[in-house]
């Protein structure tokens, strides 16, 4: 359920490296997060060019439930976007790993990606 190639934080994000962008990481919401946000029907995205830091909010998603913060896990530049998700928000739902993607940061420290979880590590937070 959480795939092994990517890293994970607290907050229910995913990380996957590389990105499409140079030196990128591509970053959305794993499959937890998107199970207990219900439908999603909009989706606010941090813009090409803005600066992150690691823990901050930078978008949000909103559901038929909720509307949720998404952090930015780790700092850096927002080099890509997912614009596909302003017609078809109901991707992060229906495919959270893929096109369901939310943005893609060049971190300004490489390693803040050590302090990430795995797949079991994020797991068993969920206690599991």
């Amino acid at each position: 359920m959480y795939p092994d190639d990517l890293l994970y934080t607290s907050e229910h994000e995913w990380l996957r490296r590389p990105g499409e962008a140079e030196g990128s990481v591509r970053v959305g919401i794993t499959h937890y997060a998107q199970d207990a946000l219900g439908d999603i029907v909009y989706v606010s995205l941090p813009e090409i060019g803005q600066s992150v830091e690691a823990g901050s909010t930078c978008g949000e998603l909103e559901s038929t439930k909720s509307v949720s913060d998404v952090y930015a896990p780790v700092s850096g530049e927002v080099v890509a976007r997912n614009d596909s998700l302003d017609a078809t928000p109901e991707l992060v739902n229906n495919d959270p790993y893929g096109g369901g993607w939310l943005f893609e940061v060049v971190p300004s420290d490489p390693g803040q990606l050590d302090g990430l979880l795995d797949s079991a590590s994020y797991e068993q937070s969920l206690g599991g």
